[in-house]
């Protein structure tokens, strides 16, 4: 069955219905062509999520009965939050789809020392956080995630850190760790019932030691993901995929 978002002012408790606007109208109608009395599911992005019943289908709105309404048990246990060193080319959007699948919660994109890619203004990043959003938004929709990951506009490495403090954990994967390793920091019973964890990932080339060093002074654990390198766009998902194995729900329980 298909899925859609759509804000929570859009669902009408008292009347049992629910209003689709913007683009998945065309999506729906053109598309998809859907019709009265197909059923669809629909999820607020937030708590809960229903299946829906065609009523009408006009050029600007679809109209939806409600059939059903059941809370959101779709999302991990733990918030996840991925520090995304800025990559080249189309690997952001490789990273996002991928991550937002995975369970993924937030993503902010990096920019460090080695990062590559430059945002000529203000319109430039808030343009290219348009992209990536709506891509997490259709790779939500196509994983059935119960909310869409935002995803932060590109921020620096040290203002990077300080939105790091939030988290109870932070992970830093770092080529050039040697002794430390995820399921060593997973088991420590410092960290267990961790609920909110970041994690760090550099561009191409890594961090420098420079970002290392702050990191590591701000509270950030360098790991090892073993003996061979990972791509930038290879190592957040999968670092994000052996967490989630640990202490989150991938696998079943």
């Amino acid at each position: 069955m298909n899925r859609f978002f759509v804000e929570a002012s859009q669902i009408n408790e008292a009347t049992k219905e629910i209003l689709i606007e913007g683009e998945d109208v065309k999506h729906i109608s053109k598309v998809l062509r859907l019709s009265e009395g197909d059923n669809v599911e629909i999820c607020d992005g937030i708590s809960y999520e229903y299946i829906g019943r065609i009523k009408s289908i006009d050029k600007n709105n679809v109209f939806l009965s409600i059939v059903e309404k059941k809370g959101v048990e779709r999302e991990a246990p733990v918030k996840i939050t991925l520090y995304q060193g800025v990559p080249k080319a189309t690997k952001m959007d490789i990273i996002i789809q991928k991550t937002t699948e995975m369970g993924i919660a937030e993503i902010v994109p990096v920019t460090t020392q080695r990062t590559v890619v430059q945002f000529h203004n203000d319109k430039d990043r808030e343009k290219k956080t348009e992209r990536w959003q709506k891509i997490a938004q259709e790779a939500a929709k196509q994983s059935k995630r119960g909310i869409i990951p935002k995803i932060h506009m590109p921020i620096s490495f040290g203002e990077a850190l300080e939105h790091g403090l939030k988290n109870q954990l932070n992970i830093m994967a770092y080529e050039l760790e040697e002794e430390k390793g995820l399921k060593s920091l997973l088991l420590d019973e410092k960290y267990s019932g961790v609920k909110e964890i970041g994690i760090w990932v550099g561009p191409e080339g890594g961090y420098s030691e420079t970002e290392v060093a702050d990191g590591l002074k701000e509270g950030l654990k360098s790991i090892t993901l073993g003996p061979r390198i990972l791509r930038t766009e290879t190592a957040g998902f999968a670092l994000l995929s052996m967490i989630m194995y640990e202490i989150g729900d991938l696998g079943g329980f």
